[in-house]
């Protein structure tokens, strides 16, 4: 079982412990709340099951949202969540968590998030941390970022699917009656979000270019098939995707070749024709730039974990288009 540590102490927010309770309170993992003493979270009383010295022995320490970003949290809590990630944790914030990561260093020099009322604070305290305001939560590998309040879901949910698989990941959405996916202002993972409006332009353009992937697509022919200028169909695809077109396109492409290596026994080949990727070598770059993982690694991993699912898998970074103009 993968051990999570949940590290607590006064001034945390209860909401965001909740979240992460619910999700890793499974018979996949060994759960942990981590604390240095009995902690109180607005009206809530806790009583730790371990004290922080745990978090170094987790596999992954997760920090939920702290309460009052003007106030430094604890040295004690900053010194063990840097311990955790020395000793090789996967570190995860939830919402206003991450000035708890920020203090510890562990955003230096990396793309990250928060609550959007507080990015700028973020940005301001930490200049060396890139700060992006319009994602749900940011993946780097080992450190993890939650935007606020129900991203910390989102981020949840993405870890177990980075640890077991779709399936499993979606029966815990299932179970807590949440979307596995959302879609959002975010380009690591869009789900095809279709406007409300039915006469919006990106309304029946999305699911057209959802069933064509295994085609070459331009930005030319999307905005041909929308009946608008490619300048406003990236103006749309930003606002409503939070991505520009080709990588919009890209972001499906790797989706649907996750959906594939955990569902078939095609070949990586067949994959990437099949994805609009034209050659395995192709869909290997991309998909390792994206992941971490080559396809070959991910179905491994996949398989050992989990059943075969219609829906996608983990998502990671939006990787930029592979040629100019096409993808």
């Amino acid at each position: 079982m993968e051990t999570v540590a949940l590290a607590v102490t006064d001034g945390m927010l209860h909401f965001e412990l909740s979240v992460a309770h619910e999700v890793f309170d499974d018979p996949a993992y060994d759960l942990a709340v981590c604390g240095p003493g009995p902690v109180r979270f607005g009206r809530f009383r806790l009583e730790p099951d371990a004290g922080l010295d745990r978090l170094p022995g987790a596999a992954t320490v997760i920090v939920p949202g702290w309460a009052d970003v003007d106030v430094d949290p604890p040295a004690e809590l900053v010194d063990a969540v840097r311990a955790a990630h020395e000793a090789g944790a996967r570190v995860a914030s939830l919402c206003t968590g991450a000035f708890v990561l920020a203090a510890a260093g562990l955003l230096d020099g990396r793309r990250a998030t928060t609550h959007w009322a507080h990015t700028d604070e973020l940005a301001a305290r930490h200049p060396l941390v890139e700060v992006d305001p319009d994602v749900l939560y940011v993946d780097n590998g080992t450190v993890l970022t939650s935007a606020g309040k129900a991203a910390a879901m989102d981020l949840c949910l993405h870890l177990v699917r980075l640890d077991h698989g779709s399936a499993y990941a979606n029966t815990i959405a299932r179970r807590l009656v949440v979307p596995p996916h959302r879609s959002g202002g975010q380009a690591q993972f869009v789900t095809a979000p279709v406007p409300a409006q039915e006469d919006h332009p990106l309304t029946e353009l999305l699911p057209w270019a959802i069933e064509r992937l295994d085609q070459p697509l331009t930005v030319e022919d999307l905005a041909r098939r929308a009946n608008i200028s490619s300048r406003h169909l990236g103006r749309h695809f930003r606002a409503v995707t939070g991505a520009t077109p080709l990588q919009w396109l890209l972001t499906q492409r790797i989706r649907r070749a996750q959906e594939l290596l955990e569902s078939s026994g095609d070949s990586v080949d067949a994959i990437a024709a099949a994805t609009g990727m034209g050659t395995a070598t192709t869909l290997r770059r991309h998909f390792n730039r994206t992941l971490g993982v080559p396809p070959d690694a991910y179905r491994r991993t996949f398989r050992r974990s989990t059943a075969p699912t219609e829906e996608p898998g983990a998502h990671g970074p939006t990787p930029g288009p592979s040629t100019p103009g096409e993808v």
